[in-house]
């Protein structure tokens, strides 16, 4: 090592530092702010079939909800990289994906509780791809897939923990309002964190390496076959409203349990995304091809199992989520240029959320008519994926 070499390593290894800092101080922030909504989340199917909702309603509502919840990320994305608000904009969005929780306990009709999980999906949707951009920039410094899968994780431990309180205050009060409005608490730590998070980290870019790939004006050919692959998948992964949905009309699974399930489904997700996005530093894209055989099997175990049965699914599906909530943001960051982050965040979550609209507006209809057919769409969208993304693995940097 040189002398000139020697001052720069304490500054790499405050960068380091910094970067993972960052990483994990947002990652405290996505734990409660999972804490709260995926609570809710694990009981809104129920919660809609008490206040009256058919099948076909649940999933056009969860459909349209992820439509939304996807569909903004467009114009978020777009809109944070032009006014390069990125602080701003993220903490609009999880003001409103947060509050709209809580006011659950105030709905008495299936249609305003529906347009609360909507309002839902939409603060989520302006808050993930600026969010996403800032984190992008500690990733590339860390490893992306390494530092997606911790994000991930720490994520979904606030999706564990969240469900659980749901189903103690459910045993305990036996009604779904008194689960929601408990949810409120996380709710206001994830704001207070992230306002502390926005002061100690004003710049997130500056954390960014320098070993990315410099600006451009197009987008990579490679990219677009990305998105279809994902949209594949995205359009044949059963919503968890309509699996809960099922578990209640069929007695497959107690109420009390149903929380339960989700729960155990984000525990998994939360380790399956760490184990996921190491190997993804390793082994590239590739990665994805073995979580999506296995998330295959989702739709059959869930809907033609009984408890024991219906347990595994949930673990299957947590398996394909953790997966894709890591691998697939960190392959954005590696495929497309820092200054276009936070559009191509905000296009692949469109059309990755208009799949699962379209998807799953169509199972939701195909469980009243054929629980079978459901089954055979989920498995075949699925598998279609593959090939895609096969040939996509020699392209990825």
């Amino acid at each position: 090592m040189t002398m000139a070499e020697q001052p720069d390593r304490p500054d790499r290894e405050i960068s380091h530092r910094r970067a993972l800092g960052f990483v994990v101080l947002l990652g405290i922030v996505s734990l409660f702010a999972d804490m709260t909504y995926e609570g809710a989340r694990s009981v809104t199917g129920p919660f809609l079939a008490v206040l009256g909702a058919t099948g076909t309603a649940v999933g056009i509502i969860a459909g349209f909800g992820e439509l939304v919840g996807y569909g903004l990320r467009l114009v978020s994305g777009l809109i944070s990289d032009r006014t390069r608000r990125y602080w701003a904009i993220t903490i609009a969005g999880y003001v409103i994906n947060l509050l709209a929780v809580p006011l659950l306990a105030l709905a008495g009709r299936w249609e305003v509780a529906a347009g609360l999980m909507i309002a839902e999906r939409a603060g989520k949707a302006i808050r993930n791809p600026p969010r996403d951009a800032m984190l992008s920039h500690a990733a590339l410094r860390l490893g992306a897939g390494w530092a997606f899968g911790l994000h991930e994780a720490l994520d979904q431990a606030g999706a564990v923990i969240g469900p659980l309180i749901v189903a103690v205050v459910l045993h305990a009060r036996n009604r779904y309002q008194d689960s929601f409005a408990i949810l409120l608490i996380p709710a206001l730590l994830a704001l207070s964190i992230l306002i502390g998070a926005r002061m100690l980290y004003p710049r997130p870019q500056e954390l960014e390496s320098g070993e990315s790939q410099p600006p451009s004006s197009k987008w990579p050919r490679a990219f677009w076959l990305y998105l279809i692959a994902i949209g594949l998948v995205a359009a044949g992964y059963v919503d968890f409203p309509l699996i809960a949905y099922h578990f209640e009309r069929n007695a497959v699974v107690p109420r009390i349990w149903i929380p339960v399930f989700y729960s155990v489904a984000m525990g998994v997700d939360a380790l399956a995304a760490l184990v996921f996005g190491r190997w993804f530093d390793r082994a590239g894209m590739v990665v994805l091809v073995p979580a999506i055989l296995v998330s295959s099997l989702l739709a059959p175990l869930t809907f033609l199992g009984g408890f024991s049965v219906a347990l595994l699914g949930m673990g299957v599906w947590g398996i394909g989520m953790g997966a894709q909530d890591s691998i697939m943001r960190a392959v954005i960051a590696r495929m497309v240029s820092p200054d276009r982050r936070g559009s191509a965040y905000g296009l692949f979550n469109a059309c990755y959320g208009l799949t699962w609209f379209l998807g799953s507006a169509l199972m939701g209809a195909l469980y009243d008519l054929s629980v079978p057919s459901l089954i055979a769409f989920s498995v075949c969208a699925q598998l279609l994926a593959v090939p895609l993304l096969l040939r996509l693995r020699d392209r990825t940097p």
